[in-house]
This record gives C-alpha cells, structure tokens and sequence, in this order.
C-alpha cells in the first residue's frame, strides 16, 4: 500500500517514513503543499498523512483542493494539540481522521490500518482469503496458521491484491502501488513476482485475468 506523508519538519516526516517503511508500506514524502497537491494529481496514493501547517499552500487548502478534484483517497490531518478549530476545519474539509502533535508512532500506525481496512470495506485487522490470513497489525501473511516468508516486493503486491480481494488488478496499478516515486518501475517485474507468490501459495489462488491483470480468490469458497 502506498502512501504520501506530507510533512514540513524534516526529523518528524523522517520518522514517519521509516516507521511506515518498516510496516511494508511505500512512502513518497512532500515537504510544502504545493509539491503535495502536485504529487497526489499525478500519482495514485492509498492514504495521505497531511500536515496542516505548512509552507507555500497550507495543508486545509490542499485538502479542499483534492476534494473538489474528486481524489477520495483516505486523509489523515496532523495538527497542534491546542488546535481544536483545526480538527473541525480538517474534518469539514473531507478529511478521514486526525492524529495531534506530539503524537505516539503506534497510534498514527494503528489509525491509517484502520483508514486502510475502511476503505477496503473491512473491519477487522485480520484480512482472511481462504487459507491465507493478512495480519495487518504485524504486516505478516499466514497460510494454515503458519507465517509465509515473502520477500518485500512479494508482501507488498499480495497485500495490495488482498486489500482489492475479488477485484481485477492491473499490472500498472500494482506497479503504481509497489513503488515510489523516485524508484525505477518495470511492470514485467510483476509478473516475476506474481510467479513467485504462486510457489508459495495453494493453486489458483491468483487467477490472471487475460488482457486485464491478476485477481486474488478464494478458490474454495
């Protein structure tokens, strides 16, 4: 899953990177709003983590402007413990949640899961296709209960397919979604790491949809 932290102060938007890192996520980072407007028109984004206070276009404007653009992707707002007008403004202009400053890391984890598995129609932290369970708390797959050992591309394209259960995915989305900005991108490499997932999972869990892309199922149901 990928997401856009959108952050002025450099240590903090670090931190943030590298606890989401860790979690399996792809993270872009913008330092103003005008580079985070222009980043979300251009590249598709899970989730955004939005500083209000920050340079050049304020976060709130930012906001305003995805929304009337019609880019639904879910927002969390970042702002001062003291700012309550902030929230309210933030929520009124479509944001999802908010987290305020200082803030303990497991909490902002624990709210974009849960703005993830909301999006995704899901409630619980568990994601379950079949066999195959998703703990998105620890960011581990298990199949028949035994944890699967992925590769970090492999986690984050089967997590991407899990969180679009029964949808049809295309190679340029998981492309999209798989890597950041600044990485190269080769939608081949999908499918080496479609043929991959294959070897550890049960038959025809993936399915390719000819033309189209790869969809997950659960054969058995």
């Amino acid at each position: 899953m990928r997401v856009l932290v959108v952050e002025d102060d450099q240590h903090l938007l670090q931190q943030i990177k590298e606890a989401l890192s860790t979690q399996g996520y792809v993270v872009d980072t913008a330092v103003d709003g005008a580079q985070a407007h222009y980043m979300a028109s251009v590249e598709p984004f899970d989730l955004v983590v939005l500083d209000l206070g920050l340079p050049q276009i304020d976060g709130l404007t930012v906001l305003k402007r995805w929304r009337a653009e019609n880019r639904n992707m879910p927002v969390l707002i970042l702002t001062a413990r003291d700012s309550w007008h902030e929230k309210v403004s933030g929520m009124d202009a479509g944001a999802d949640d908010y987290v305020t400053k200082p803030f303990h890391m497991q909490e902002l984890l624990a709210r974009l899961r849960a703005l993830l598995r909301r999006a995704a129609g899901q409630a619980s932290a568990i994601f379950s296709c079949g066999r195959l369970m998703l703990d998105t708390r620890q960011s581990q797959f298990f199949l028949d209960h035994q944890a699967l050992n992925l590769t970090g591309h492999e986690y984050k394209v089967l997590a991407y397919l899990m969180h679009h259960l029964d949808e049809v995915v295309s190679r340029t989305d998981l492309t999209e979604h798989i890597y950041a900005q600044d990485q190269d991108r080769d939608s081949n490499t999908i499918d080496v790491f479609i043929g991959r997932l294959r070897k550890k999972l049960p038959a025809d869990y993936i399915q390719t949809v000819r033309g189209l892309g790869y969809k997950l199922i659960d054969p058995d149901a």
